[in-house]
């Protein structure tokens, strides 16, 4: 017998409410949310979201605070890279560039993981 209707994930309590490209977002976000991420104390994949923007190690109880759905933003990354390179020396220019450059690469990467999420739903 056919297959009728296609599995929604986590969405799936929404029912045909809300409309597809919301449910889509809002199920981008629960499975952020809701994966394992690496430690960046011991390097251990067990850190989850304790509430929104709380982290935690389950390993070795490491705490710290990060974005709402994930623990690393592109924020907090580019304001790690800055702080390197200011004690490496680099000057403001060339952190701007690399800034501006490792945005784009960020941005990059998220269409492509949105695009591979939307080609595994359908």
């Amino acid at each position: 017998m056919a297959k009728r209707t296609q599995k929604t994930g986590l969405t799936a309590r929404f029912g045909p409410r809300y409309g597809v490209s919301v449910r889509r977002r809002a199920g981008s976000a629960l499975r952020k949310k809701s994966r394992e991420y690496t430690c960046p104390s011991c390097q251990y994949p067990k850190v989850r979201r304790k509430v929104a923007g709380i982290w935690e190690c389950r390993k070795c109880g490491y705490t710290f605070t990060g974005g709402v759905w994930e623990p690393f933003t592109r924020a907090s990354e580019a304001n790690n890279r800055v702080i390197r390179r200011s004690m490496e020396g680099a000057t403001a220019t060339d952190m701007t560039v690399i800034a501006q450059q490792a945005a784009m690469d960020y941005e990059r990467k998220i269409a492509e993981a949105e695009r591979n999420d939307d080609s595994e739903e359908e």
